[in-house]
């Protein structure tokens, strides 16, 4: 499988023979510019300028939006319902999406802004690679989401949703992150091809360049 991040909360996930998707698209208004990014499944953690611009995805035929279990192209996708404690009342509900592909477990977590309890830890089940939102805003600071890497434990991790240049949104930059991660030095790639028989015993930090 390859994960390739358009910046904020978008990524593609691709593996042969499986149906290609796309999370959390954004508008231009976000100041990222018009995506470019082609999909035949999107999934929406929520409807944000920054997260809910499916229509804007190339070839995009399958939205999902809300909590549930799909299987669509070959990839099996869980939808779990959770909640964003500081926004407003109508834009609270969050949804993590969690994605089978080819063996390897991902969890996109969302806008999500708090350390899961213990029945959303068993709902999302062994999480092979976490895509966190790491900047703050409405979503995850960087010291709560080095908690929230603790309690998952997952494999690999790879930050989303911070500082990026043109970016209209108010976020802590990726070096605040790494400093809660114990100052590790990671070398940004373009994109990450996982299997289940490359995965690293411990969790590895993996920092993607935007090719937005």
């Amino acid at each position: 499988m390859e994960i390739t991040w358009y910046g904020l909360s978008c990524f593609r996930l691709t593996e042969r023979g499986s149906a290609p998707i796309v999370t959390d698209p954004f508008d231009a208004s976000t100041g990222l510019g018009a995506l470019r990014a082609k999909g035949d499944i999107v999934t929406v953690s929520h409807y944000a300028p920054g997260h809910g611009a499916a229509a804007s995805v190339n070839g995009q035929r399958y939205v999902l939006d809300r909590p549930g279990e799909y299987e669509i192209g070959g990839v099996f996708i869980t939808g779990i319902a959770t909640y964003n404690a500081v926004s407003p009342d109508s834009s609270r509900l969050n949804t993590v999406f969690v994605y089978e592909i080819g063996g390897v477990q991902v969890c996109h977590i969302g806008d999500f802004d708090h350390v899961p309890d213990q029945s959303q830890v068993e709902a999302a089940g062994a999480i092979d690679v976490l895509l966190i939102p790491v900047g703050g805003g409405r979503a995850l600071s960087s010291s709560a989401a080095s908690e929230v890497i603790s309690v998952i434990e997952p494999r690999i991790v790879i930050p989303m949703h911070y500082a990026q240049p043109g970016l209209q949104l108010n976020l802590d930059p990726l070096d605040r992150f790494m400093k809660e991660m114990g100052g590790i030095v990671v070398e940004p790639q373009s994109s990450l091809k996982v299997t289940r028989n490359s995965l690293p015993e411990d969790t590895q930090v993996v920092i993607l360049e935007s090719v937005n």
